[in-house]
């Protein structure tokens, strides 16, 4: 050859191989960015939360001796509130440190001259109890702007709720006043001498729209197991929940205000330690209980075993414990964040990850605080007549690695349970964000869809590669190779809208198919040996014996229908779907895993028969020459010779088609009803980590939890493909060196 046409050659090499490296190293940094790129969106999820102090001021000289019964701060932290026992609130400038106003409760009750006590209720609404036993709840609309000179305006009002005010109810130390809607109001009093006093009023309407009203008053008689310290309503005046000094927590039903029933008296502690401070929190299905040893927990009713459908409270969650008692809760009207107050220390923490989210110290001890109604915004009151107020930052506090991938007993339920349900029809749900049931979604789809595809990909291979004629072989290898080219759109549609019906109206057939038509085959092999001898029909059929199988797999499914039918009459009561339910207690999903086994296995199986045969049909002749030349047969020889020089393309086959069924999206989505259970049950669906950003990412809110939860599923799918495809290398390398084959 000229020199000049091996330098061009050589030229031409080197370009290539600078091209190729190139491209690998751009591909090596494209799939590297994007790891990183959907990890920075996951990532908050585990940032810290925290506080800034916004403000830090002494009350003013002419304030100072007032004595406070409430405090609030604006969204902004550029102006606070407080609220004295004679009725006025004193609106504070943040960045001064003067009051700008000092505006009184309008409409006073007649004979009432002091408040004596304070429920702030949520969105700046307070309810206050006046010496002589009456109430008014008054709703602070507190505002602040700032124009472009810099300067702050103050926006005040005070209205009050008519609906909401009671007639003086005498010895009254607490009141708590809720509203039925429609129905009326209902108000709670713990008065003098250890009793609790409800008073209803109702309105009903007639056919003809006319209201008839009614009122109720009556004293709770059970007797209590100790001296009350804390009491607490639920927001719509259903439950009543009372704490004791010797740690009893009590619960009442009053949504009928003249006939409230004790349904719960627990004890929160072994060492009968004093109840100091209850709140609902949100969504008022908890409570959260402060006692005097600084403990914090939530309790929920809860159906105990064998009981019939009363519940029962019990203890959910432990939150962190301080060194001093707990004198104030605070439950966040966003999420179930649960702020207390303990001497100097303020913590919060999140009821479902229990996570202690802020740990905030006082120089002196706190009297009292209180969370603005975005949640953003906390302010406090000490005993130095200081006030502070904190800008909070808590992006995502019902995220922890517990609720991810831990059991956690959510409300409502019987015992801790792994969920996913990112929505809900009320704003107080509790998510439950965990992705362990899409993990094991995940995992079931691919192994179910792998055990349906391996044992057909590789025995076609086989068979293809050595015992297929050559002719038949050019026909067949390419169509199997075009199936791959099916979108899986296509293939989930069909699998949803067509073969779950099928699958669901002879689920029987199918399962008496896997036992008949193997059998059929095997008696018709055993008989095959004995009349192929022949030389005419050798020659008729050899390469071609697929084809003389086809009449006998039809003739088995043909008989598995026609037995089904009497299996299920005289078996199975007639309905085998109902004798799962009510023998075994399995529920049959339309849209189970067998499905999804028959649907994405079929997407598979052209991946791996494609891969394989290659791998097959690329082992030497001498070998297979040499292994028949001993005398070994033409299965012996694949199976014992063929198959294992090929095992290292072989498994590089089934590695892949792991790879492209663990990521699949759309025919899972499609041909599964998407429910995220933790069931090992073939006649249940199943949801995966795919399938479920699929679904949820257009619906989620932009930076939410949720929207980075889903890129955390992302970023999980691409630590299992990484990982698969190391294993699957390091095993191939292993069967390479082992075979001396690729």
């Amino acid at each position: 050859m000229p020199k000049n046409h091996t330098d061009k050659s050589r030229r031409n090499d080197r370009i290539a191989e600078a091209i190729i490296r190139v491209g690998g190293i751009m591909v090596i940094v494209s799939v590297v960015w994007i790891l990183v790129m959907i990890s920075k969106v996951s990532l908050p999820l585990f940032f810290p939360a925290s506080a800034t102090v916004a403000a830090s001021l002494t009350l003013p000289e002419t304030i100072k001796s007032a004595h406070f019964l409430a405090v609030g701060a604006d969204e902004e932290q550029r102006g606070a509130f407080l609220l004295d026992d004679t009725g006025t609130f004193h609106f504070i400038n943040a960045a001064s440190g003067t009051v700008v106003a000092d505006i009184p409760v309008p409409n006073i009750p007649a004979g009432a001259s002091k408040v004596i006590f304070s429920e702030n209720v949520g969105k700046s609404t307070c309810n206050l109890l006046w010496n002589n036993g009456a109430i008014t709840p008054v709703t602070v609309a507190f505002s602040t702007a700032k124009d472009a000179q810099g300067v702050v305006t103050f926006t005040n009002e005070l209205t009050t709720q008519e609906a909401l005010q009671f007639p003086p109810s005498l010895g009254a130390q607490q009141s708590f006043v809720r509203s039925l809607g429609e129905k009326g109001a209902v108000r709670v009093d713990r008065r003098e001498g250890n009793r609790l006093h409800i008073t209803g009023r109702t309105v009903e309407k007639d056919f003809l729209g006319n209201e008839k009203q009614s009122s109720s008053d009556v004293d709770i008689t059970d007797p209590l197991p100790g001296q009350l310290t804390a009491v607490t309503v639920d927001s719509k005046g259903h439950f009543l929940y009372a704490g004791t000094t010797n740690g009893m927590l009590l619960r009442w039903d009053i949504s009928e205000p003249g006939q409230p029933r004790l349904l719960d008296s627990v004890e929160t502690s072994t060492g009968h330690t004093a109840i100091t401070a209850l709140t609902l929190v949100l969504g008022d299905i908890s409570v959260a209980v402060g006692d005097a040893s600084g403990g914090l927990s939530t309790w929920f009713p809860v159906k105990k075993p064998g009981s019939s459908e009363d519940k029962q409270l019990t203890r959910i969650h432990t939150l962190s414990k301080t060194m001093n008692p707990v004198t104030q809760l605070i439950a966040s009207s966003r999420d179930k964040t649960i702020f207390s107050v303990a001497a100097t220390a303020l913590n919060a923490d999140h009821m479902t990850s229990e996570r202690n989210l802020l740990s905030l110290n006082s120089a002196a001890p706190l009297v009292m605080a209180a969370l603005s109604p975005k949640g953003n915004s906390l302010s406090a009151l000490d005993g130095s007549n200081k006030i502070s107020l904190w800008k909070l930052d808590i992006p995502h506090p019902e995220i922890s690695f517990g609720t991810l991938f831990g059991k956690v007993w959510y409300e409502g339920y019987d015992k801790p349970e792994y969920a996913w349900q990112s929505s809900s029809a009320s704003d107080d749900y509790e998510p439950k964000l965990s992705l362990t049931p899409l993990l094991f979604g995940t995992l079931k789809a691919t192994f179910c869809a792998m055990i349906f595809a391996i044992p057909l990909a590789l025995l076609g291979a086989l068979y293809t590669s050595q015992f297929m004629a050559p002719k038949l072989k050019g026909r067949i290898k390419p169509v199997v190779e075009i199936m791959a080219a099916i979108p899986s759109v296509v293939i989930g549609f069909l699998a949803g809208l067509w073969l779950a019906p099928l699958v669901d109206s002879s689920i029987l057939t199918i399962f008496l198919s896997f036992v008949i038509v193997p059998l059929m085959l095997l008696v018709t092999i055993f008989f095959w040996k004995r009349i192929k001898n022949a030389s005419l029909l050798q020659r008729l059929t050899r390469g071609r014996e697929f084809f003389a199988m086809v009449p006998v797999v039809m003739i088995g499914i043909y008989l598995a229908f026609i037995l089904s039918g009497l299996a299920e009459l005289h078996l199975f009561a007639g309905d085998f779907k109902q004798w799962l339910f009510s023998s075994l207690g399995v529920r049959y999903d339309q849209r189970n895993s067998i499905i999804i086994a028959i649907a994405l296995g079929f997407a598979v199986i052209p991946i791996i028969f494609t891969i394989a045969e290659d791998a097959i049909s690329n082992v030497p002749r001498n070998l297979t020459a040499a292994s028949l030349a001993l005398g070994a047969s033409r299965w012996q020889t694949a199976w014992r010779v063929v198959l294992p020089s090929a095992l290292p393309g072989v498994f590089s086959a089934i590695m892949i088609g792991f790879g492209r069924a663990i990521g699949e999206t759309m025919i899972v989505l499609m041909a599964t009803g998407n429910t995220p259970i933790m069931s090992w049950s073939l006649f249940n669906g199943l949801r995966s980590l795919s399938a479920n950003i699929a679904v949820e990412i257009p619906e989620a809110p932009f930076n939410s939890s949720l929207y980075r939860v889903l890129f955390l599923s992302a970023v999980l799918l691409f630590i299992f493909t990484f990982i698969i495809n190391t294993v699957a290398e390091a095993l191939r390398q292993r069967f390479r060196k082992k075979y001396g084959r690729y």
